[in-house]
Protein backbone atom coordinates (compact mmCIF):
# COMPACT_ATOMS: atom_id res chain seq x y z
CA UNK A 1 0.00 0.00 0.00
CA UNK A 2 1.07 3.48 -0.87
CA UNK A 3 2.47 5.85 2.22
CA UNK A 4 0.98 9.32 2.88
CA UNK A 5 3.68 11.03 3.97
CA UNK A 6 4.09 14.87 5.46
CA UNK A 7 3.86 17.06 2.25
CA UNK A 8 6.44 20.20 1.62
CA UNK A 9 3.93 22.52 0.21
CA UNK A 10 2.71 26.26 1.88
CA UNK A 11 -0.83 26.79 1.43
CA UNK A 12 -4.02 26.63 2.98
CA UNK A 13 -4.64 22.95 4.55
CA UNK A 14 -0.48 22.54 4.10
CA UNK A 15 1.52 22.26 7.28
CA UNK A 16 5.08 23.82 7.11
CA UNK A 17 7.73 20.96 7.41
CA UNK A 18 11.35 21.70 8.48
CA UNK A 19 14.48 19.56 9.75
CA UNK A 20 16.43 20.04 12.45
CA UNK A 21 19.79 18.22 13.83
CA UNK A 22 18.10 15.25 12.21
CA UNK A 23 14.47 16.01 13.09
CA UNK A 24 11.89 15.97 11.39
CA UNK A 25 9.63 19.18 12.33
CA UNK A 26 5.63 19.36 11.17
CA UNK A 27 4.23 22.95 11.83
CA UNK A 28 -0.01 22.98 11.51
CA UNK A 29 -2.68 24.96 13.60
CA UNK A 30 -3.88 21.64 14.33
CA UNK A 31 -3.13 18.44 15.06
CA UNK A 32 -5.18 15.17 15.45
CA UNK A 33 -3.53 12.08 16.97
CA UNK A 34 -5.38 9.47 15.87
CA UNK A 35 -6.83 8.58 12.76
CA UNK A 36 -10.45 6.87 13.45
CA UNK A 37 -13.81 7.46 13.31
CA UNK A 38 -13.78 10.61 15.50
CA UNK A 39 -10.95 12.41 14.12
CA UNK A 40 -12.22 12.00 10.64
CA UNK A 41 -15.63 13.96 12.29
CA UNK A 42 -13.37 16.64 13.56
CA UNK A 43 -10.93 16.58 10.69
CA UNK A 44 -13.91 17.03 8.18
CA UNK A 45 -15.67 20.09 10.44
CA UNK A 46 -12.67 21.82 10.75
CA UNK A 47 -11.45 21.67 7.29
CA UNK A 48 -15.11 22.91 6.40
CA UNK A 49 -15.71 26.13 8.18
CA UNK A 50 -12.15 26.89 9.00
CA UNK A 51 -8.70 27.71 6.68
CA UNK A 52 -6.90 26.22 9.70
CA UNK A 53 -4.05 23.76 8.20
CA UNK A 54 -4.93 20.42 9.86
CA UNK A 55 -2.15 17.29 10.38
CA UNK A 56 -3.40 13.82 11.06
CA UNK A 57 -1.37 11.51 12.75
CA UNK A 58 -1.80 7.61 12.29
CA UNK A 59 0.24 5.02 14.38
CA UNK A 60 -1.27 2.66 11.55
CA UNK A 61 -1.02 2.44 7.83
CA UNK A 62 -3.48 2.15 4.94
CA UNK A 63 -5.50 -1.34 4.76
CA UNK A 64 -7.55 -2.63 1.81
CA UNK A 65 -8.79 0.12 0.22
CA UNK A 66 -12.34 0.50 -1.64
CA UNK A 67 -10.86 -1.26 -5.23
CA UNK A 68 -9.51 -3.86 -2.92
CA UNK A 69 -12.46 -5.04 -0.83
CA UNK A 70 -13.90 -7.24 -3.32
CA UNK A 71 -10.91 -9.76 -3.26
CA UNK A 72 -10.35 -9.47 0.13
CA UNK A 73 -13.46 -10.42 0.78
CA UNK A 74 -13.18 -13.61 -1.54
CA UNK A 75 -10.44 -14.43 -0.41
CA UNK A 76 -11.60 -13.84 3.51
CA UNK A 77 -14.53 -16.33 1.93
CA UNK A 78 -12.31 -18.74 0.06
CA UNK A 79 -9.82 -19.41 2.83
CA UNK A 80 -10.31 -17.71 5.94
CA UNK A 81 -7.84 -14.97 5.01
CA UNK A 82 -8.26 -11.70 7.32
CA UNK A 83 -9.69 -9.36 4.86
CA UNK A 84 -7.87 -6.36 6.52
CA UNK A 85 -4.29 -6.34 6.63
CA UNK A 86 -1.64 -4.19 8.10
CA UNK A 87 -4.43 -3.46 10.56
CA UNK A 88 -2.22 -3.45 14.11
CA UNK A 89 0.92 -2.95 14.89
CA UNK A 90 2.65 -5.63 16.22
CA UNK A 91 3.69 -5.11 20.27
CA UNK A 92 1.52 -2.15 20.94
CA UNK A 93 -1.31 -4.03 22.38
CA UNK A 94 -2.49 -3.90 25.98
CA UNK A 95 -4.40 -5.65 28.87
CA UNK A 96 -8.62 -6.04 29.30
CA UNK A 97 -10.98 -5.14 26.61
CA UNK A 98 -9.71 -2.50 24.05
CA UNK A 99 -9.34 -2.27 19.82
CA UNK A 100 -6.35 -3.40 18.78
CA UNK A 101 -6.75 -1.84 15.04
CA UNK A 102 -4.01 1.07 14.38
CA UNK A 103 -5.01 2.03 10.91
CA UNK A 104 -6.29 4.72 8.85
CA UNK A 105 -9.90 4.79 9.53
CA UNK A 106 -9.30 2.84 12.98
CA UNK A 107 -11.54 0.01 14.38
CA UNK A 108 -14.80 1.86 12.38
CA UNK A 109 -13.06 0.06 8.55
CA UNK A 110 -14.78 -3.14 10.11
CA UNK A 111 -17.21 -2.19 12.04
CA UNK A 112 -20.95 -3.69 12.31
CA UNK A 113 -22.13 -0.07 11.39
CA UNK A 114 -25.09 -0.07 14.33
CA UNK A 115 -25.91 3.47 15.06
CA UNK A 116 -28.36 4.15 17.66
CA UNK A 117 -28.59 7.20 19.63
CA UNK A 118 -28.32 7.34 23.42
CA UNK A 119 -32.19 8.09 25.28
CA UNK A 120 -32.23 11.17 27.08
CA UNK A 121 -31.90 9.68 30.12
CA UNK A 122 -28.70 8.55 29.55
CA UNK A 123 -27.90 12.36 30.71
CA UNK A 124 -29.53 12.55 33.50
CA UNK A 125 -28.93 9.41 35.73
CA UNK A 126 -28.32 11.31 38.99
CA UNK A 127 -31.10 13.64 38.58
CA UNK A 128 -33.68 10.86 37.36
CA UNK A 129 -32.67 7.85 39.19
CA UNK A 130 -30.71 8.50 42.25
CA UNK A 131 -27.57 6.88 40.79
CA UNK A 132 -24.41 7.45 39.44
CA UNK A 133 -23.46 10.87 37.40
CA UNK A 134 -25.39 13.85 35.20
CA UNK A 135 -23.25 14.41 32.06
CA UNK A 136 -22.63 18.21 31.94
CA UNK A 137 -24.27 18.82 28.52
CA UNK A 138 -28.04 17.19 27.83
CA UNK A 139 -29.81 15.30 25.24
CA UNK A 140 -30.93 18.13 23.53
CA UNK A 141 -27.89 20.41 23.62
CA UNK A 142 -26.26 17.25 21.67
CA UNK A 143 -29.13 16.67 19.18
CA UNK A 144 -27.90 18.43 16.60
CA UNK A 145 -24.65 17.35 16.16
CA UNK A 146 -26.13 13.77 16.31
CA UNK A 147 -28.01 14.72 13.36
CA UNK A 148 -24.60 16.42 11.71
CA UNK A 149 -22.50 12.86 12.34
CA UNK A 150 -25.74 10.96 10.45
CA UNK A 151 -25.70 13.12 7.50
CA UNK A 152 -22.12 12.75 7.36
CA UNK A 153 -21.70 9.29 7.98
CA UNK A 154 -25.20 8.36 5.89
CA UNK A 155 -27.07 6.68 7.88
CA UNK A 156 -30.67 4.65 6.72
CA UNK A 157 -33.15 4.71 9.83
CA UNK A 158 -36.87 4.53 11.03
CA UNK A 159 -38.11 6.88 13.41
CA UNK A 160 -39.83 5.40 16.46
CA UNK A 161 -42.30 6.51 18.41
CA UNK A 162 -41.11 10.03 19.26
CA UNK A 163 -41.32 8.92 23.58
CA UNK A 164 -38.67 6.50 22.95
CA UNK A 165 -37.26 8.25 19.23
CA UNK A 166 -36.73 11.59 19.75
CA UNK A 167 -35.59 13.78 16.59
CA UNK A 168 -35.98 16.72 15.20
CA UNK A 169 -35.07 15.77 11.75
CA UNK A 170 -35.80 12.85 9.39
CA UNK A 171 -32.82 10.18 8.90
CA UNK A 172 -30.39 10.76 5.82
CA UNK A 173 -32.29 7.60 4.01
CA UNK A 174 -35.06 5.38 4.52
CA UNK A 175 -34.31 2.02 6.48
CA UNK A 176 -33.10 -0.80 4.65
CA UNK A 177 -36.14 -3.32 4.21
CA UNK A 178 -36.71 -6.03 5.97
CA UNK A 179 -36.29 -9.65 5.21
CA UNK A 180 -39.28 -12.03 5.13
CA UNK A 181 -38.02 -13.45 9.00
CA UNK A 182 -37.97 -9.84 10.35
CA UNK A 183 -41.62 -8.63 8.52
CA UNK A 184 -43.22 -12.09 10.30
CA UNK A 185 -41.81 -11.28 13.66
CA UNK A 186 -42.72 -7.75 13.39
CA UNK A 187 -46.27 -9.04 13.35
CA UNK A 188 -45.34 -10.87 16.51
CA UNK A 189 -44.38 -7.96 18.78
CA UNK A 190 -47.01 -5.47 17.46
CA UNK A 191 -49.92 -8.53 19.55
CA UNK A 192 -47.53 -6.71 22.60
CA UNK A 193 -47.31 -3.30 24.13
CA UNK A 194 -43.53 -2.79 23.80
CA UNK A 195 -43.10 -1.12 19.99
CA UNK A 196 -40.03 -2.35 17.98
CA UNK A 197 -38.40 -0.17 15.17
CA UNK A 198 -35.66 -0.79 12.47
CA UNK A 199 -32.14 -0.70 13.79
CA UNK A 200 -30.69 2.44 12.18
CA UNK A 201 -27.61 1.63 10.08
CA UNK A 202 -24.37 3.39 8.52
CA UNK A 203 -25.37 1.87 5.53
CA UNK A 204 -26.88 3.48 2.22
CA UNK A 205 -30.08 3.18 0.88
CA UNK A 206 -29.58 4.96 -1.50
CA UNK A 207 -26.74 6.47 -3.59
CA UNK A 208 -24.98 8.85 -0.63
CA UNK A 209 -21.78 10.87 -0.99
CA UNK A 210 -21.13 8.82 -4.15
CA UNK A 211 -21.12 5.44 -2.43
CA UNK A 212 -23.25 2.82 -3.70
CA UNK A 213 -26.68 1.30 -2.01
CA UNK A 214 -26.42 -1.79 0.21
CA UNK A 215 -27.34 -5.53 -1.24
CA UNK A 216 -27.54 -7.19 1.76
CA UNK A 217 -24.85 -9.60 0.60
CA UNK A 218 -23.86 -10.97 4.45
CA UNK A 219 -20.50 -9.77 4.67
CA UNK A 220 -21.30 -6.61 6.41
CA UNK A 221 -17.26 -7.42 8.49
CA UNK A 222 -15.91 -6.29 4.88
CA UNK A 223 -18.29 -4.37 2.60
CA UNK A 224 -17.46 -4.82 -1.08
CA UNK A 225 -19.87 -1.98 -2.93
CA UNK A 226 -18.79 0.71 -0.28
CA UNK A 227 -22.46 1.02 0.80
CA UNK A 228 -21.33 0.72 4.61
CA UNK A 229 -19.25 4.15 6.09
CA UNK A 230 -15.73 3.55 6.31
CA UNK A 231 -14.06 6.62 7.33
CA UNK A 232 -10.79 6.86 5.44
CA UNK A 233 -14.03 7.70 2.54
CA UNK A 234 -13.84 10.83 4.74
CA UNK A 235 -9.62 11.20 4.93
CA UNK A 236 -9.46 10.53 1.05
CA UNK A 237 -12.05 13.15 0.21
CA UNK A 238 -9.88 15.97 2.24
CA UNK A 239 -6.51 14.48 1.12
CA UNK A 240 -7.77 14.91 -2.74
CA UNK A 241 -9.01 18.65 -1.58
CA UNK A 242 -5.50 19.38 -0.52
CA UNK A 243 -7.39 20.14 3.47
CA UNK A 244 -5.17 18.00 5.50
CA UNK A 245 -2.17 16.40 5.55
CA UNK A 246 -2.47 12.35 6.39
CA UNK A 247 0.88 11.28 8.23
CA UNK A 248 0.63 7.59 8.49
CA UNK A 249 3.04 4.59 10.50
CA UNK A 250 3.87 7.58 13.63
CA UNK A 251 3.17 6.63 16.63
CA UNK A 252 3.09 10.02 18.73
CA UNK A 253 4.76 8.97 22.02
CA UNK A 254 4.57 11.56 24.49
CA UNK A 255 3.24 15.34 25.20
CA UNK A 256 5.46 18.00 26.12
CA UNK A 257 4.82 21.44 26.90
CA UNK A 258 5.69 24.86 26.20
CA UNK A 259 8.02 25.96 28.92
CA UNK A 260 6.71 28.04 31.49
CA UNK A 261 3.90 27.57 30.53
CA UNK A 262 0.46 24.78 30.87
CA UNK A 263 -0.10 24.52 26.87
CA UNK A 264 1.64 21.59 24.64
CA UNK A 265 4.03 22.75 22.66
CA UNK A 266 5.25 19.34 20.94
CA UNK A 267 3.56 16.07 20.28
CA UNK A 268 6.75 13.60 20.32
CA UNK A 269 6.34 10.54 17.84
CA UNK A 270 8.92 8.05 16.11
CA UNK A 271 8.74 7.50 12.16
CA UNK A 272 8.11 3.65 12.13
CA UNK A 273 10.09 3.19 9.19
CA UNK A 274 12.85 5.81 9.89
CA UNK A 275 12.77 4.72 14.01
CA UNK A 276 16.47 6.94 14.48
CA UNK A 277 14.91 10.65 12.91
CA UNK A 278 12.17 11.53 15.38
CA UNK A 279 9.57 13.70 14.73
CA UNK A 280 7.80 16.48 16.37
CA UNK A 281 4.56 17.78 15.58
CA UNK A 282 4.11 21.65 16.63
CA UNK A 283 0.37 23.21 16.29
CA UNK A 284 -1.55 25.61 18.48
CA UNK A 285 -4.06 22.85 18.89
CA UNK A 286 -4.03 19.43 19.73
CA UNK A 287 -6.30 17.08 19.64
CA UNK A 288 -6.15 13.39 21.18
CA UNK A 289 -8.63 10.82 18.81
CA UNK A 290 -7.38 7.87 19.94
CA UNK A 291 -10.40 6.16 21.06
CA UNK A 292 -11.01 5.38 24.86
CA UNK A 293 -7.43 3.44 25.64
CA UNK A 294 -4.64 4.87 23.70
CA UNK A 295 -6.01 8.38 24.72
CA UNK A 296 -5.96 8.01 28.30
CA UNK A 297 -2.58 6.31 27.85
CA UNK A 298 -1.14 8.74 25.66
CA UNK A 299 -1.64 11.81 28.39
CA UNK A 300 -0.29 8.96 31.02
CA UNK A 301 2.91 8.13 29.09
CA UNK A 302 3.23 12.18 29.28
CA UNK A 303 3.99 12.79 32.60
CA UNK A 304 6.79 15.55 33.80
CA UNK A 305 8.15 17.00 36.92
CA UNK A 306 4.87 19.75 36.50
CA UNK A 307 2.12 17.17 36.12
CA UNK A 308 3.87 13.68 37.51
CA UNK A 309 0.85 12.13 37.35
CA UNK A 310 0.55 12.49 33.73
CA UNK A 311 -0.92 15.67 31.87
CA UNK A 312 -4.34 16.84 32.41
CA UNK A 313 -4.13 14.30 35.32
CA UNK A 314 -4.04 17.25 38.02
CA UNK A 315 -6.84 15.44 39.92
CA UNK A 316 -6.03 11.75 38.84
CA UNK A 317 -9.09 11.19 36.84
CA UNK A 318 -7.09 10.03 33.76
CA UNK A 319 -7.91 6.61 33.66
CA UNK A 320 -10.55 6.55 35.78
CA UNK A 321 -14.41 6.06 35.19
CA UNK A 322 -13.92 3.15 32.81
CA UNK A 323 -17.50 2.10 31.20
CA UNK A 324 -19.49 0.31 28.80
CA UNK A 325 -22.24 -2.01 29.48
CA UNK A 326 -22.90 -5.86 29.34
CA UNK A 327 -25.52 -7.67 27.73
CA UNK A 328 -28.31 -11.10 28.38
CA UNK A 329 -29.58 -12.95 25.67
CA UNK A 330 -31.46 -15.67 24.54
CA UNK A 331 -32.93 -17.75 22.08
CA UNK A 332 -37.33 -17.92 21.81
CA UNK A 333 -38.51 -21.16 20.28
CA UNK A 334 -41.41 -19.52 17.77
CA UNK A 335 -44.49 -20.91 15.97
CA UNK A 336 -43.86 -19.85 13.03
CA UNK A 337 -41.75 -20.61 9.90
CA UNK A 338 -38.89 -17.99 8.94
CA UNK A 339 -36.16 -17.91 6.33
CA UNK A 340 -32.75 -16.30 8.03
CA UNK A 341 -29.99 -16.01 5.52
CA UNK A 342 -30.54 -12.16 4.45
CA UNK A 343 -28.32 -9.77 5.94
CA UNK A 344 -29.01 -11.54 9.07
CA UNK A 345 -27.09 -8.40 11.06
CA UNK A 346 -30.42 -6.44 10.95
CA UNK A 347 -32.68 -6.42 13.64
CA UNK A 348 -35.58 -4.79 15.10
CA UNK A 349 -35.10 -2.54 17.49
CA UNK A 350 -37.20 -1.27 20.89
CA UNK A 351 -35.90 1.45 23.30
CA UNK A 352 -39.30 1.48 25.90
CA UNK A 353 -36.91 0.21 28.90
CA UNK A 354 -33.96 2.85 27.93
CA UNK A 355 -36.15 5.86 28.46
CA UNK A 356 -38.76 3.47 31.52
CA UNK A 357 -40.02 6.37 33.00
CA UNK A 358 -40.16 6.74 36.64
CA UNK A 359 -38.21 3.80 38.58
CA UNK A 360 -38.69 1.70 42.10
CA UNK A 361 -35.40 0.31 41.32
CA UNK A 362 -32.64 1.46 38.85
CA UNK A 363 -33.01 -0.76 35.75
CA UNK A 364 -32.52 0.25 32.08
CA UNK A 365 -32.08 -1.56 28.92
CA UNK A 366 -33.04 -1.80 24.84
CA UNK A 367 -34.29 -4.72 23.45
CA UNK A 368 -33.21 -6.63 19.91
CA UNK A 369 -34.28 -9.23 17.82
CA UNK A 370 -32.92 -10.86 15.04
CA UNK A 371 -33.58 -14.14 13.10
CA UNK A 372 -31.09 -16.83 13.85
CA UNK A 373 -30.38 -20.54 12.63
CA UNK A 374 -30.23 -21.88 16.24
CA UNK A 375 -31.91 -25.36 16.35
CA UNK A 376 -32.11 -25.50 12.83
CA UNK A 377 -29.42 -27.49 11.52
CA UNK A 378 -29.27 -31.19 10.65
CA UNK A 379 -28.82 -33.09 13.28
CA UNK A 380 -27.40 -36.86 14.15
CA UNK A 381 -28.74 -37.89 17.56
CA UNK A 382 -32.26 -36.87 18.46
CA UNK A 383 -34.15 -35.84 21.25
CA UNK A 384 -34.46 -39.41 23.17
CA UNK A 385 -30.39 -39.76 22.05
CA UNK A 386 -31.10 -42.19 18.99
CA UNK A 387 -28.79 -42.00 16.15
CA UNK A 388 -30.19 -41.01 13.13
CA UNK A 389 -29.41 -43.12 9.88
CA UNK A 390 -29.89 -41.68 6.24
CA UNK A 391 -33.46 -40.00 5.26
CA UNK A 392 -33.93 -40.17 9.33
CA UNK A 393 -31.29 -37.01 9.35
CA UNK A 394 -33.90 -35.39 6.56
CA UNK A 395 -37.06 -36.15 7.84
CA UNK A 396 -36.05 -35.11 11.83
CA UNK A 397 -34.87 -31.87 10.20
CA UNK A 398 -37.85 -31.31 7.84
CA UNK A 399 -39.97 -32.30 11.48
CA UNK A 400 -37.88 -29.80 13.31
CA UNK A 401 -38.02 -26.71 10.70
CA UNK A 402 -41.90 -26.92 8.67
CA UNK A 403 -43.57 -25.35 12.19
CA UNK A 404 -40.81 -24.05 14.47
CA UNK A 405 -38.11 -21.27 14.15
CA UNK A 406 -36.15 -19.83 16.43
CA UNK A 407 -34.80 -15.68 17.31
CA UNK A 408 -32.27 -14.34 18.97
CA UNK A 409 -33.28 -11.65 22.00
CA UNK A 410 -30.33 -9.39 23.48
CA UNK A 411 -30.67 -6.50 26.19
CA UNK A 412 -27.93 -4.34 26.52
CA UNK A 413 -28.49 -2.92 29.94
CA UNK A 414 -26.78 0.37 31.34
CA UNK A 415 -23.60 -0.37 33.76
CA UNK A 416 -22.56 2.14 36.12
CA UNK A 417 -18.91 3.05 36.08
CA UNK A 418 -16.99 3.08 39.54
CA UNK A 419 -14.24 5.07 39.61
CA UNK A 420 -11.79 2.32 40.23
CA UNK A 421 -11.98 1.13 36.59
CA UNK A 422 -9.80 2.03 35.20
CA UNK A 423 -6.39 2.30 32.98
CA UNK A 424 -3.11 2.25 34.25
CA UNK A 425 0.13 1.22 32.75
CA UNK A 426 1.55 -1.88 32.64
CA UNK A 427 4.97 -2.04 33.61
CA UNK A 428 5.07 -5.72 32.96
CA UNK A 429 4.35 -5.16 29.27
CA UNK A 430 6.57 -2.63 26.88
CA UNK A 431 6.45 -2.12 23.44
CA UNK A 432 9.37 -2.48 20.93
CA UNK A 433 10.58 0.92 21.94
CA UNK A 434 10.08 0.54 25.89
CA UNK A 435 6.78 2.43 26.21
CA UNK A 436 4.42 0.73 29.36
CA UNK A 437 1.42 -0.53 27.83
CA UNK A 438 -2.17 -0.05 28.74
CA UNK A 439 -3.89 -2.28 31.32
CA UNK A 440 -7.74 -1.87 31.61
CA UNK A 441 -9.47 -3.42 34.90
CA UNK A 442 -13.19 -3.00 34.27
CA UNK A 443 -15.51 -2.79 37.49
CA UNK A 444 -19.26 -1.68 37.75
CA UNK A 445 -19.85 0.72 40.39
CA UNK A 446 -21.19 -1.00 43.96
CA UNK A 447 -24.99 0.13 42.74
CA UNK A 448 -24.89 -1.80 39.69
CA UNK A 449 -23.18 -5.09 41.85
CA UNK A 450 -26.24 -4.46 44.06
CA UNK A 451 -28.75 -3.91 40.70
CA UNK A 452 -26.89 -7.67 39.53
CA UNK A 453 -29.65 -10.01 40.43
CA UNK A 454 -32.85 -7.51 39.89
CA UNK A 455 -31.60 -6.52 36.38
CA UNK A 456 -31.22 -10.04 35.04
CA UNK A 457 -35.06 -10.86 36.78
CA UNK A 458 -36.56 -8.05 35.12
CA UNK A 459 -34.67 -8.50 31.86
CA UNK A 460 -35.35 -12.25 31.59
CA UNK A 461 -38.79 -11.67 32.51
CA UNK A 462 -39.45 -9.67 29.58
CA UNK A 463 -38.19 -11.73 27.56
CA UNK A 464 -40.63 -14.52 28.87
CA UNK A 465 -43.63 -12.14 27.98
CA UNK A 466 -41.94 -11.37 24.46
CA UNK A 467 -41.46 -15.38 24.12
CA UNK A 468 -45.55 -16.31 25.24
CA UNK A 469 -47.23 -13.21 22.87
CA UNK A 470 -45.84 -15.05 19.69
CA UNK A 471 -47.26 -18.35 21.55
CA UNK A 472 -43.76 -19.87 21.97
CA UNK A 473 -41.24 -20.45 24.35
CA UNK A 474 -37.96 -19.59 25.77
CA UNK A 475 -35.32 -22.09 24.61
CA UNK A 476 -32.60 -20.55 26.62
CA UNK A 477 -31.00 -16.94 28.23
CA UNK A 478 -27.14 -16.83 28.65
CA UNK A 479 -25.45 -15.28 31.59
CA UNK A 480 -25.00 -11.96 31.69
CA UNK A 481 -22.30 -10.98 29.09
CA UNK A 482 -18.41 -9.12 31.11
CA UNK A 483 -17.60 -7.88 27.62
CA UNK A 484 -17.89 -4.76 28.46
CA UNK A 485 -19.70 -3.79 24.72
CA UNK A 486 -18.61 -0.72 23.37
CA UNK A 487 -16.39 0.52 25.86
CA UNK A 488 -15.56 4.37 26.39
CA UNK A 489 -14.07 6.46 29.30
CA UNK A 490 -11.03 7.19 31.15
CA UNK A 491 -11.46 11.46 30.19
CA UNK A 492 -14.81 11.44 31.51
CA UNK A 493 -16.20 15.10 31.06
CA UNK A 494 -17.50 17.13 33.64
CA UNK A 495 -18.08 20.94 34.88
CA UNK A 496 -15.96 20.04 38.04
CA UNK A 497 -12.15 19.64 37.38
CA UNK A 498 -12.25 17.71 41.03
CA UNK A 499 -14.36 14.63 39.33
CA UNK A 500 -13.36 15.04 35.38
CA UNK A 501 -10.58 15.88 32.77
CA UNK A 502 -12.36 17.72 30.38
CA UNK A 503 -14.94 20.10 30.30
CA UNK A 504 -18.07 20.05 28.24
CA UNK A 505 -16.56 20.51 24.92
CA UNK A 506 -13.41 18.04 24.99
CA UNK A 507 -11.32 20.94 26.53
CA UNK A 508 -8.95 18.97 29.28
CA UNK A 509 -9.16 21.11 31.92
CA UNK A 510 -5.39 21.43 32.71
CA UNK A 511 -4.20 22.24 28.92
CA UNK A 512 -6.01 24.95 27.39
CA UNK A 513 -5.11 23.79 23.88
CA UNK A 514 -5.51 19.94 24.04
CA UNK A 515 -8.85 18.35 23.64
CA UNK A 516 -9.80 15.04 23.97
CA UNK A 517 -12.86 13.72 21.92
CA UNK A 518 -14.90 10.93 21.54
CA UNK A 519 -15.50 7.71 23.80
CA UNK A 520 -12.98 8.70 26.51
CA UNK A 521 -15.28 11.74 27.29
CA UNK A 522 -18.51 9.66 28.08
CA UNK A 523 -20.02 9.98 31.51
CA UNK A 524 -21.80 6.27 31.23
CA UNK A 525 -22.17 3.79 28.58
CA UNK A 526 -25.67 3.62 28.43
CA UNK A 527 -27.59 0.63 26.95
CA UNK A 528 -26.54 1.34 23.01
CA UNK A 529 -23.80 1.17 20.60
CA UNK A 530 -21.74 4.34 21.51
CA UNK A 531 -20.17 5.13 18.15
CA UNK A 532 -22.64 7.81 16.78
CA UNK A 533 -22.40 9.35 20.15
CA UNK A 534 -18.71 9.09 19.65
CA UNK A 535 -19.05 11.09 16.75
CA UNK A 536 -21.39 14.04 17.77
CA UNK A 537 -19.39 14.38 20.69
CA UNK A 538 -16.41 14.90 18.59
CA UNK A 539 -18.43 17.22 16.23
CA UNK A 540 -19.32 19.02 19.39
CA UNK A 541 -16.07 19.63 20.23
CA UNK A 542 -14.67 20.86 16.10
CA UNK A 543 -17.03 23.71 17.01
CA UNK A 544 -15.12 24.70 20.38
CA UNK A 545 -12.49 24.49 18.70
CA UNK A 546 -13.32 26.81 15.52
CA UNK A 547 -13.61 30.20 17.44
CA UNK A 548 -9.80 30.06 17.82
CA UNK A 549 -8.85 29.51 14.17
CA UNK A 550 -9.21 31.56 10.95
CA UNK A 551 -12.42 31.16 9.63
CA UNK A 552 -13.32 29.72 6.26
Amino acid sequence: MSRAVSRTVSGAGSPAVRRAARRRVVESDVCIIGGGITAAMVAERLAERTSATITVVEAGGRTASLDERSDTRARMLAYGENPWPNDNIRGQTGSGAMYNSMVVGGSAMHWGGAVPRFSPEDFRLRSLYGVASDWPISFDELEPYYQEAEERIGVAGEQGPPEYDPRSKPYPMPPLPLSYSLERMREWTEKTDIPFWTQPWARNTEPYQGRNVCRRCDTCFVCPTGAKYTPDFAFDRLLADGRIDLVTRTLVRRLNLEPGSDRIAVAEAVDRDSPDEPVEFRAGTFVIASGHAWSSHLLLLSANSRFPDGLANRTGNVGRYMTGHWYLSGFINLPMRLYPGMFVYNSLLSRRFASPGPLDRYVRHDLRLWESTVGRTPRIVDDDGQILWGDEIMADWRARTESESTARIRAYYDLLPDRDSRLTLDPGKANELGDPMPRIDYRPAQESIDLEDHTVETISGRFEELARAAGGSMRSIGQPSELWEHPGGGCRMGDDPATSVVDRWGRTHDHENLFVVGAPTIVSGGCANGTLTFCALSLMSAEEMQKELPSA
